[in-house]
């Protein structure tokens, strides 16, 4: 049996047969990756509810969500926790370098970057923070967490560890604006420098996934990185997490 699938404002020439062997899942996988290509759904776009799919396809929700899981795997659609389920944007190109700043990456490729602050608090330096910023254990650093986006859409977060008493006015300044640039410069530090980066992979945590409006299946792609003053002198130890469906890391030579 043959029935035209409807799959969006317009009926497309695909059909769900349900006697050609073919699961009902990928005949409709298929059909909408065919209307996004076809530009149906533009960039960002939200796409309709699993339960209108389920009307529209006369089948249950679990194909349904066997379907928007598949286009997820492959890149077309990004499923957002509460908020439904997304075209995928084009992927931003993040260069790491020695000169790695975030509002520079993102206007490059014609995109307006935008930064909250989630949290700053003091906390003791421990572990990899104490000895990236070469402070004993137990001494205070500055913890700010950011939340970076790219015409309004998450990109990465970042959780910014600057040594004390030498920024302590960085909340001042970041009241003022959401850039840690900015307020580096108001401390008194025009430019810094990236020394490493270490780039790792993990799950994200539910929290994470909720920021970066991302599903708990899909890794998140996580940077290590220390910067330094003119001077060599550490002054920012930063734990970074990309959303790895909008990021692709390029590592830029000297």
């Amino acid at each position: 049996m043959v029935e035209a699938l409807v799959t969006g404002e317009r009926t497309t020439t695909a059909t769900l047969d349900r006697g050609r062997g073919v699961s009902l899942w990928h005949q409709i996988a298929s059909a909408i990756e065919r209307d996004i290509i076809a530009g149906l759904w533009i960039p960002g776009a939200r796409l309709p509810t699993e339960a209108e799919f389920t009307a529209r396809f006369a089948v249950n929700r679990h194909t349904v969500r066997r379907a928007m899981e598949s286009l997820e795997s492959r890149g077309m659609i990004r499923i957002e926790q509460g908020r439904g389920s997304f075209v995928a944007e084009d992927v931003l190109e993040y260069p790491l370098g020695t000169r790695t700043r975030f509002s520079e990456n993102i206007r490059r490729q014609k995109k307006e970057p935008q930064g909250r602050i989630l949290g700053i608090e003091t906390i003791a330096a421990e572990g990899a923070v104490a000895t990236a910023l070469g402070l004993r254990r137990g001494r205070p650093v500055l913890r700010v967490e950011r939340l970076a986006m790219a015409n309004g859409t998450p990109i990465v977060i970042g959780a910014h560890h600057f040594p004390l008493p030498r920024f302590e006015a960085m909340p001042a300044a970041l009241a003022q604006q959401a850039s840690i640039t900015v307020a580096l410069a108001a401390c008194g530090l025009p430019d810094y420098h990236r020394v490493r980066t270490r780039v790792t992979a993990r799950m994200p945590t539910a929290e994470e996934a909720t920021l970066l409006h991302q599903a708990r299946i899909r890794p998140l792609i996580v940077a290590e990185a220390l910067n330094a003053d003119p001077e060599g002198r550490p002054v920012d130890f930063t734990l970074s997490r990309y959303a790895s469906g909008r990021v692709q890391i390029v590592v830029e030579g000297e």
